[in-house]
């Protein structure tokens, strides 16, 4: 807890109506609000306002939306009157441990059937990056994730990719497709020119090695642009 935070309203002090930890535990924990749920892991508020009405002040700073709520760095948070340091870091613990549910959700599906299956894959991993991220996924004959492995990283106008690199994993991991897939931080679906040379080049290359592409997915964070769907490779 932040024992420098201005006085303390504890969950003892809570109206009966207000209290989040009795509710979940009386009628399960889908009967609770987005607020309640952070409020079970901030404890406390302050003598001027409980610890729901702190929450629910934070997630309308976040657009009522846990998903940008989730973009918030402790910094942020910490500018919220009653939001001290242990608090914020609370709060961005959880939400991390969300998303990455989401990842392994998405994961434990496997098969690529369509782009909007790596769509699912991909965008609790690179969709909310605020830099760019190249990632491969690699897919055995029955397509199927073998494995998924992040290629590079680089600043928000792009980033440096190593196709020798790209191959020689797919090689050790025995895949027989690989699909491409970066974000676009700017929210941009369009391809890039070298957006455009880097999948022929990687085509090129695995051809060599009867490696197919089978898509590059551009993610952001509300939807992607695929080359296969566009006829781009």
């Amino acid at each position: 807890m932040d024992n420098k935070e201005e006085g303390f309203f504890s969950i003892k002090h809570w109206a009966a109506d207000d209290r989040p930890r009795e509710k979940l535990l009386q009628k399960g924990r889908t009967s609770l609000s987005d607020a309640e749920l952070l409020a079970i892991l901030i404890g406390t508020g302050s003598p001027k306002q409980s610890a729901v009405d702190l929450c629910k002040k934070i997630l309308s700073q976040a657009g009522n939306s846990l998903n940008e709520l989730g973009k918030f760095t402790v910094k942020q948070l910490m500018e919220s009157k009653g939001i001290g340091e242990a608090k914020a870091v609370t709060i961005v613990a959880a939400l991390e441990l969300g998303r990455r549910r989401r990842t392994e959700e998405a994961l434990e599906k496997k098969k690529i059937t369509s782009s909007s299956s790596v769509f699912e894959l991909m965008q609790p991993l690179i969709g909310e990056l605020p830099h760019e991220e190249f990632w491969i996924i690699y897919l055995n004959n029955a397509n199927k994730v073998i494995d998924r492995f992040q290629l590079s990283i680089g600043g928000i106008t792009g980033t440096l990719v190593d196709v020798r690199l790209a191959l020689k994993k797919a090689l050790e991991v025995g895949a027989v497709s690989i699909i491409l897939s970066h974000n676009h931080p700017s929210g941009n679906l369009n391809p890039s020119s070298s957006d455009k040379q880097l999948t022929q080049k990687l085509k090129t290359a695995g051809e060599s090695l009867d490696i197919k592409i089978l898509d590059h997915i551009i993610v952001t964070e509300n939807s992607y642009f695929s080359f296969a769907d566009e006829g781009l490779l």
